[in-house]
């Protein structure tokens, strides 16, 4: 299920949306130098990833050895890390990386359809400042969960996570228009969007919670609770940057195969 458009429109060109857009997708061709088929280099994502181990150990680093990241500080390692850049700065950079083309992608259509509304309802600065908090809300959401995880934390989607909780709450009557795969057939139909991103936080939460269930451990993956935690911040923290919202109820559209 793939959000392609919603139904409210905005007041005002969505300068920031487009910003945040534009520089993720730098950061992933020119900084990362990922590609269309592969992705970055493993040590660009250490070096500027968020890693849980460090926010709860401070002054203490991690790096590759051989194929397999080492902390200082845990039982076994000795040295020292080469130099990394400051903690407090990966915390914001991790925001801008991605593993993936898909991962890119993803993360930035979700961030056009809502965030444009999103921006609409507060204005350029307050936006500014609400979507790099919940992307800090979302990592320490993260962080909470596995203090002690070496494992690079990347990607916009805690703080695009925080936008969707937003919209949910200012536009509850919204409707998006969604393209539905079924086995190998498809078809666009308008969904409400409480549905949409309803459906797409139950299932945050399910993953998340089977994840702590059955850990894998050891190697990367979708960090869940980064969306839940950035979802959470957006639902409660709207009220405190919105400043209008637009509530339209538009007729359904019939599906179009």
């Amino acid at each position: 299920m793939f959000p392609l458009k919603d139904n409210i429109p905005t007041d005002r060109t969505p300068y920031l949306t487009i910003a945040f857009i534009v520089i993720n997708v730098l950061a992933y061709f020119v900084l990362q130098r990922g590609g269309i088929l592969s992705g970055p280099s493993d040590s660009g994502v250490l070096d500027y990833g968020a890693i849980p181990y460090e926010i709860t150990n401070p002054g203490k680093e991690c790096a590759l050895a051989g194929e397999q990241i080492v902390c200082e500080g845990q039982p076994g390692v000795v040295g020292s890390a080469p130099d990394q850049p400051p903690t407090i700065l990966t915390v914001f950079t991790s925001m801008f990386m991605h593993g993936s083309l898909l991962h890119l992608g993803g993360n930035m259509l979700f961030l056009w359809i809502f965030g444009n509304n999103v921006e609409d309802s507060m204005g350029h600065v307050k936006f500014a400042a609400f979507y790099l908090l919940g992307g800090i809300a979302a990592l320490l959401a993260q962080t909470a969960i596995d203090p002690d995880a070496a494992i690079p934390t990347i990607g916009a989607s805690g703080a695009v996570a925080a936008v969707l909780g937003g919209y949910i709450l200012l536009y509850p009557r919204a409707r998006v228009v969604t393209l539905i795969f079924i086995v190998f057939f498809f078809t666009i139909i308008e969904l409400p969007a409480m549905l949409v991103l309803g459906l797409w936080f139950l299932l945050q939460l399910f993953y998340g919670v089977a994840e702590t269930a059955t850990p894998a451990g050891g190697g990367g993956g979708v960090a869940y609770f980064a969306h839940i935690g950035g979802f959470a911040f957006g639902l409660l923290m709207i009220k405190l940057f919105a400043s209008k919202q637009k509530d339209y109820t538009v007729p359904p559209k019939y599906p179009v195969y």
